[in-house]
Formats: C-alpha cells, structure tokens, sequence
C-alpha cells in the first residue's frame, strides 16, 4: 500500500524526489530545525570529495617522492643519457644536445615574442676540471646570444660550478660569467637548488650583484625563509624569478601542503610586483597567472614591469596567449648531454607529464 507524503513534502521536493542517485552518492530523509523533511545528500557528496582529494593528494605526492629519488640514481643516470630510448622521452623538455640546436629553438621562440633563458645542463659535477669546463660552456653561451641577436639570458647552478668543492673556485668561474654578460648588456640567473645552498647562493649573488649588476636568483614558494629572502633581494634591487619549488624538503624547511605552497607563492608574487625589480613570475599554474594578471591591473603595475617563465615544452599554448595578450614571456631552454637530473625534476613536478610523455611517444 502505498504511503502518502505529498501533504508533508515541500513545493518543489516532489521533483527532487523523482530524480535518480548518481553513482556513489547516498540520500537521506530527515527533519530541519523548523521539522520538516530535508534530504542529506550534499553533506555526504561534500565529504566523499574531500576524502578523495586527500587520497590524490597523497598519491602524487608519492609519485613525486619516487621520480625525485630516481633522479639522484647515477648508474640509471648513466644509462638514460647514453640510450636513445631514453634521449626519445627527454627531447620534449630538451632544446637538443649542442649548442647550435638551442639556438634554432630560441629563434623560433624569439619569432613568437617570446624571450628565452638558456640553461646548459649539468650539475653535482666531481672535479674543479669538470666545473671550468661548465664555465667555458656558458662563456661560449653568452658570447653566442650577443653574436647571434637572440633576445635572451642564461640561467646556471652552482653545484654545477664547483660549489660543493671549493667556494673561492665556484665564485671565481661565476664571476667570469657575470663579468661577460655585463660587458655584453646581458643577465645571469642563478638558479636556486635544495635549501642547504639557499645562504651560499644569495651571498654569491648578492656579492657579485655589488660589483656587476648583471646578476639575479631564484626564490622558491615552499620554503618557509622565502618572504625574508625576497625582502632583502628587492632592497638590492636583485632580479628574482619566482617559483614553486621542485626538490624533496622537509618539513621543518618546507610547507608540506600544496594549498600552502600556493597562498604563499600569492604573496610572495604580490611582495614582488610592488616592490621588486623586474620581477620573474614563473609557473604553469593557471590559477597563479590568474591572480598574477588580476593583482598588475588592480594595482595599475605595468604589462612590461614583469615577465612570466615557463619551461620548454610545457603549456606552450598558454605561452603564446600570453605573449598575444601583451605579457612578457621568457622560456627556459635547457640543452645539453646531462640531461637526467632536470627531466626527472620536470615529470616530478607535474607527475601527469608521465602519462602526457607515454601517450605521444610513438606519434
């Protein structure tokens, strides 16, 4: 025998009522404060998202952990950057080997309005030899953009500069570099690596700042010293370039949530355009160049007071929107042999970049 609720259900529930569930989804009947019927599907809904946002979240991060732990592998380094399997997989974040393959990408790019910063790829090198034979790699880098008219720069790390092996060597083939791009009218990025460089990277810089000029770095959102850092560079007027983060740090130097990473990349983005010189705002993040675009024209910052970066091979849609809207954009071109460490760090980052890679192997 049917029961009869039509009296006791408020206008417009019959509807609600008729309506199927959707898969995965629980209804209830129950009474509201003033005692009538209410269905509780969207408390259920709410929390069934959050619990599978969690599990996503941890998921990645476990992928992340494991493509950062793979990088630091040196016999399956050794093996990826001999094999042309490999080389395959590596050539969509990857300008080519020489130097002359960089330089076609970046005239490609430049054609777009497009900037670029080049990064000859190499790092944790073993002997000072090693380390003057990076310094030459980017003497003839720089010397190449000027002669060759490409509008760009180059980006370096110091671990690939000896750092790790003698302090003075490391500062002295550094130097060499900034010295040449000065004479040139040119720029050096020195990137930001793990958070034990942090103090030796922004005293190189900040030094060599004092006496050339043509010298910025690299501050990273995940770590919590990043608002100091940032303070102090923009008083130097130091160039900085800010990112995300893409090393393995622990808590006690690092934000371990993602939604905490953002809402201080926010900050730190916005601490720049009001204060910095010539600020870098690099990601791929939409929402982060959305709140980037909203802030400049809210607070009346000029189109030409920043730039985006983005890397080679990502989100190179979103790059040419943003140059045809009027925004700056440089691309970091990386090129070189070792390039293991860099494309690992890459597919970490955005761990989709696997599936993305494996579907368009054999295209």
């Amino acid at each position: 025998m049917p029961v009869m609720m039509s009296s006791t259900i408020p206008r417009g529930m019959e509807e609600t009522m008729s309506r199927p569930l959707q898969r995965g989804h629980r209804t209830s009947l129950g009474l509201n404060s003033m005692g009538r019927p209410v269905f509780k599907t969207a408390v259920y809904q709410k929390r069934r998202s959050h619990r599978s946002s969690e599990v996503r979240d941890v998921s990645l991060e476990v992928v992340r952990s494991l493509l950062i732990f793979l990088s630091r592998r040196k016999l399956l380094r050794k093996w990826m950057e001999t094999s042309t399997l490999a080389q395959r997989f590596a050539a969509r974040f990857v300008a080519g080997s020489s130097l002359e393959q960089a330089l076609t990408v970046c005239r490609e790019l430049n054609s777009e309005a497009i900037t670029v910063t080049l990064d000859v790829l190499g790092e944790s090198i073993s002997s000072i030899e090693e380390a003057a034979a990076a310094r030459d790699a980017y003497l003839r880098t720089i010397t190449a953009i000027h002669e060759n008219g490409v509008q760009g720069n180059v980006s370096l790390k110091l671990t690939q500069f000896g750092i790790d092996l003698s302090g003075d060597v490391c500062r002295a083939n550094v130097g060499q570099l900034v010295e040449r791009a000065a004479a040139l009218n040119g720029f050096v990025r020195v990137d930001m690596e793990s958070s034990e460089y942090v103090d030796r990277t922004l005293g190189l810089v900040c030094d060599l700042h004092d006496k050339y000029r043509a010298v910025g770095t690299v501050i990273q959102a995940y770590l919590y010293r990043s608002k100091n850092d940032i303070e102090m560079l923009n008083a130097r007027g130091i160039r900085v370039r800010l990112c995300k983060g893409a090393y393995l740090e622990p808590a006690s130097a690092a934000f371990p949530q993602k939604a905490q990473v953002d809402a201080n990349y926010i900050a730190l983005m916005q601490l720049l355009l009001d204060k910095g010189s010539y600020p870098a705002i690099a990601t791929h993040d939409e929402k982060m160049i959305a709140a980037t675009k909203a802030y400049a024209a809210s607070h009346k910052i000029s189109r030409d007071a920043f730039e985006f970066q983005m890397l080679y091979g990502i989100r190179r849609d979103l790059q040419r929107q943003l140059a045809k809207e009027g925004f700056r954009v440089r691309v970091y071109v990386p090129y070189g042999r070792a390039w293991y460490p860099y494309y690992m760090r890459r597919l970490a980052e955005r761990p989709a970049n696997v599936l993305f890679i494996l579907r368009n192997m054999f295209k």
